[in-house]
């Protein structure tokens, strides 16, 4: 699987290319018609398209963007990855930021989710 078709984790394959050249707006029952069989790679499980997205019953997309937004929208934890994990630069002089790693790491404080 290459890295081209690969965000946050998400692994569209070819069906980024098709959505892409697919002629907007669509409809989401048009959309599942034509590749709700696609299945869409999320760590180390896949789902089609009409899974992730089916549930949300838009009645159109209006461009590439909303389909890509639905489906990062609707992907498990899995396909985020190592979860608590930061390959962000240490902090800058004078920067008060939590230290980073998982939440029962001693020193780690509980984190609120927003």
């Amino acid at each position: 699987m290459s890295d081209e078709n690969r965000e946050l984790g998400v692994e569209l394959g070819d069906l980024e290319d098709e959505l892409e050249s697919q002629e907007y707006p669509v409809s989401q029952d048009d959309l599942l018609d034509e590749y709700g069989d696609e299945r869409i790679g999320m760590g180390e499980e896949t789902m089609t398209l009409e899974e992730l997205i089916g549930p949300l019953n838009e009645d159109e997309y209006r461009d590439y963007g909303e389909i890509e937004q639905a489906i990062m929208n609707m992907v498990s934890d899995e396909a985020i990855g190592r979860k608590n994990y930061s390959d962000r630069t240490p902090p800058a002089a004078g920067e008060d930021r939590q230290n980073e790693g998982a939440p029962d790491q001693e020193g780690q404080r509980e984190q609120e989710s927003f």
